[in-house]
């Protein structure tokens, strides 16, 4: 079900310990920190093999994510706010990642923006508590999310391409 490419970028993910959620205290700021080591590694791996797709930051408390993803179709890059909040009963239940800007415009979708990962995602989150986090994730979610849904509704004519500095 896994491409080597996804289990080449999945393999140099460090797998998380702690299983701990935001009401957690002492143990939340340990988890947060292998959150924020997988992350890490997870970009300097992407950059490394040119894969570079996405930069996210979060507030103090690390349960408010957001940032930047992007795709690359045809030469051109497709740019697209992210956010997603940590749920209460994090790790046990996985992140609910949106694209505010795409709301409604793909039926792979939830009110509000969150992409729809119930079918292959969930699952493999499930399994996996407490080792996946944040950039599994993303590896794992959001990015095959955008590889299918991306050029689709470029094609459908539903997004378009913007030069840099236009509106």
């Amino acid at each position: 079900m896994v491409d080597d490419g996804t289990r080449k970028a999945l393999s140099g993910i460090p797998l998380l310990k702690t299983k701990a959620g935001p009401r957690d205290k002492e143990l939340w700021v340990q988890r947060l920190k292998e959150e924020y080591q997988a992350l890490i590694k997870y970009v300097q791996n992407n950059k490394a093999s040119d894969m570079d797709w996405f930069r996210l930051e979060s507030n103090k408390e690390g349960t408010k994510w957001f940032g930047k993803c992007w795709y690359m179709h045809n030469l051109h890059k497709y740019e697209f706010d992210v956010e997603f909040d940590i749920p209460i009963t994090y790790p046990t239940t996985s992140p609910e990642i949106a694209l505010p800007e795409l709301d409604g415009k793909t039926a792979k979708m939830y009110r509000g923006g969150k992409i729809c990962l119930t079918d292959h995602f969930k699952p493999l989150w499930a399994r996996n508590v407490p080792k996946f986090g944040i950039a599994h994730a993303m590896a794992l979610g959001l990015a095959p999310w955008l590889a299918v849904e991306v050029p689709d509704l470029i094609e459908k004519g539903v997004i378009s391409y913007q030069e840099k500095g236009s509106a």
